[in-house]
């Protein structure tokens, strides 16, 4: 099938993205930026998010509010991410529906946001994405805030809320979760098949826009950041009005605490994070009687950042996450040997980029669990346990002073390589049919333009 009988039946989503594009492409540059007044290399380490420097951190912290109103009044941006899918050996079946088993080229997503300042003290991050590869539109993303600048005596201090619909979207160190690296990958090749609830979805339960939260947060003297809130979950109906399908619902029980601290230290050309992080979740599906799933994610992270001149830049990020599990509901329906289970993940990666320009990336990533020959039935050993190498190497020449193209033009072009050392908890024939770790090892040559 062609990529564009790929999109029959979508032309009026695309459309409304084209004059979206047009509408934001008069401008200089995306809407944070247009709103500061500052390159995006100001916010964003190599010139396209979402790692975050010190200045950009402290934006997202004060409520995307640093700068003007845009003139029209609502600040408007779009991006585009569209690239070619090779893994190492064709996967099983079609890599998604209408793909097919390996070699695929798509249109991942074409999102437009509502980013920046709606009033002295209330801003939004807000994304809605048609989906090239599921073929539907709905919201992504989402984090309005309020913020306001207060002091202590002589302690400069922000405090704030955040709405947010998925946990760690609104954190603004980005090393756990929703933005940490790799900060794209493709939706046609292999990732982690099983993580913590704070990383991602497990092998039960996916929280990522199927909740609504409100956190409270205070950010005292630059130097201490302290989180705490919760999540509810949205019902079938409200996620089906929000594209995200009736069948996106989860579980999930009362209130799900969230907490987060972490200490940061800006030393002008250094910069140093390091944090703690949680999330207490409990499902009850329907048909499960009194018994429920519960889970206590607690994680720690660092991050340490060497900025330089801005020619020569550095940055190392660490996150290792716990996960206990209590799976009472999964083990009275039969979907489990055994009732407590522990699963442990996680994220070190490195990158260097020259004159924000030129990236090379190296990310280890791994996941280690309980054996349960029921829980995971689909792996010969009975293991969720996987390893990994993600390398990138990227070309961003926009974004800064120095690119001579045209103002209202941002891309990035990237090749990354995904490389599996086990998978599943095996090196080789981890499903019982030979299949190799390797087998599933992913390139991904994608671009990235943001408007």
């Amino acid at each position: 099938m062609s990529l564009s009988s790929r999109f029959a039946g979508f032309r009026a989503p695309l459309v409304i993205a084209a004059l979206l594009l047009s509408a934001t492409s008069a401008h200089a540059l995306p809407s944070y930026a247009r709103q500061t007044e500052q390159e995006c290399v100001s916010c964003h380490v190599g010139a396209i998010g979402p790692q975050l420097t010190p200045y950009g951190q402290k934006f997202k912290i004060g409520g995307y509010t640093d700068g003007k109103i845009a003139d029209w009044g609502i600040p408007l941006s779009a991006h585009i991410i569209a690239g070619a899918t090779h893994t190492n050996k064709d996967q099983d079946g079609p890599a998604a529906e209408n793909f097919k088993s390996n070699d695929n080229v798509a249109i991942q997503e074409v999102s437009g946001f509502v980013g920046g300042k709606l009033s002295d003290h209330v801003g939004t991050f807000s994304q809605v994405t048609l989906s090239g590869i599921e073929q539907r539109v709905g919201w992504d993303n989402i984090d309005v805030r309020y913020a306001r600048e207060l002091k202590f005596g002589t302690t400069d201090a922000v405090l704030g809320v955040s709405l947010n619909n998925s946990p760690t979207v609104q954190d603004p160190f980005n090393t756990v979760g929703v933005w940490a690296y790799p900060y794209t990958s493709s939706d046609l090749g292999f990732g982690a098949p099983s993580n913590a609830l704070l990383t991602g979805e497990n092998a039960l339960y996916g929280l990522g826009q199927n909740v609504l939260g409100l956190t409270g947060y205070a950010f005292i003297a630059d130097s201490v950041y302290a989180e705490l809130g919760g999540y509810r979950r949205l019902n079938g109906n409200t996620l089906s009005r929000l594209g995200a399908g009736r069948d996106s619902a989860v579980p999930l029980t009362g209130f799900t605490p969230y907490y987060r601290l972490a200490y940061t230290k800006d030393f002008n050309h250094q910069n140093l994070s390091l944090g703690l992080i949680g999330l207490n979740s409990s499902f009850k599906p329907e048909d499960g009687g009194g018994a429920k799933d519960k889970f206590k994610d607690i994680g720690l992270d660092a991050s340490y950042q060497f900025l330089g001149t801005r020619k020569h830049i550095g940055t190392v990020n660490a996150a290792y996450i716990r996960e206990k599990q209590t799976l009472d509901y999964t083990l009275a329906e039969g979907g489990a040997d055994h009732r407590s289970q522990t699963l442990k993940s996680y994220n070190l990666n490195a990158a260097y980029y020259f004159m924000n320009t030129y990236g090379a990336t190296v990310g280890l990533f791994g996941s280690k669990g309980n054996e349960d020959a029921t829980l995971y039935a689909d792996n010969r050993l009975a293991r969720p346990n996987t390893t990994g190498t993600t390398v990138q190497l990227d070309w961003t020449p926009t974004g800064k002073e120095s690119f001579t193209g045209p103002a209202w033009l941002n891309y990035r072009l990237a090749l990354q390589y995904t490389a599996f050392s086990k998978y599943d908890g095996a090196k080789s024939d981890y499903d019982g049919t030979g299949r190799k770790a390797s087998d599933n090892n992913t390139l991904f040559l994608y671009l990235w333009s943001a408007l």
